[in-house]
């Protein structure tokens, strides 16, 4: 067992993908309830906020206008809180059945820049770096090193630090080649994401380990995925990580009910943290540490 001795950043996953409203209908969905959500977050205790954005009948979105929406309102209510936009859609290639080489419906495989034109538009605190090429449901995600570098130069040529998001052991491990290269610069920040089929487990064990490849100088984020959410949750604090959770993640608050949102999410966190023995950074905290403005 690790000994905190620092505060615990917490970072709320507020939507995500690949959660549906039918799975449970407080999913945030339009640029003013992701945006509400964030705030109700960060006054349960948040730090960090990880954002996708949607249409309103709760589609995914790539739509910049929803970022930039989303990004406004939460900025003019709450100024310290550190936004953390998602660069994973545009990644997912699903092969023909007819012809695998030909594109099928459900591909959004875009170009390395175009995955990121929200980022450099509105210059965010943070953006994921995906580094995953792997089976996924029944597509493919595809971050090839190439397209990586390409979007991990553009993101620190605006100012805007990468969290790295490491779902099986060949993801570490081209991190440790970018970072010998200089195209990923420390101190670093970096997300194990457990419990996604064909990445990394969700047991103690696997986090353990995969905490044990992460390079020098990386501050890290250990969290799961439904119902590993909290119990990985508490594994991450134990280990000396930091943590995550959000309706991306879960959407249930306890077995056989559902959340009422992400603001009762958070506040179930931070009570396991503090339970533990642990205590919340603040968003001003974090920000110091991970060396943003």
């Amino acid at each position: 067992m690790t000994t905190k001795s620092k505060r615990t950043i917490l970072t709320c996953a507020v939507t995500g993908n690949l959660t549906r409203l039918e799975m449970n209908p407080k999913l945030p969905c339009t640029p003013e309830q992701i945006a509400n959500d964030c705030l109700a977050a960060a006054d349960a205790g948040a730090a960090i906020v990880h954002i996708h954005v949607r249409y309103p009948d709760g589609r995914p979105s790539m739509e910049l206008a929803h970022y930039r929406e989303t990004v406004e309102r939460i900025r003019a209510r709450n100024t310290a809180l550190v936004i953390n936009l998602t660069t994973g859609p545009g990644g997912r290639f699903q092969p023909g059945d007819d012809n695998p080489a030909i594109a099928g419906p459900r591909t959004n495989f875009l170009p390395p820049m175009k995955r990121i034109e929200h980022v450099l538009e509105l210059k965010p605190d943070i953006c994921t770096l995906d580094l995953n090429t792997m089976t996924f449901g029944q597509e493919v995600v595809i971050n090839l090193p190439p397209n990586v570098t390409r979007m991990a130069e553009a993101m620190y040529g605006v100012g805007v630090k990468p969290e790295l998001e490491l779902f099986d052991t060949g993801d570490i491990h081209l991190a440790q080649d970018l970072f010998d290269k200089g195209v990923l610069k420390k101190p670093a920040m970096a997300c194990l994401v457990l419990g996604v089929k064909y990445g990394f487990p969700a047991t103690a064990e696997t986090m353990m380990f995969a905490k044990s490849m992460l390079p020098e100088q990386v501050e890290w984020t250990g969290f799961g995925i439904g119902r590993a959410a909290f119990p990985m949750l508490a594994q991450s604090w134990i280990l000396g990580g930091n943590v995550r959770i959000g309706m991306e993640d879960t959407v249930h608050i306890a077995k056989g009910k559902l959340t009422s949102g992400n603001g009762e999410l958070v506040e179930k966190a931070r009570w396991l943290v503090e339970s533990m023995g642990g205590e919340l950074a603040t968003a001003e905290e974090a920000r110091e540490r991970l060396g943003l403005k």
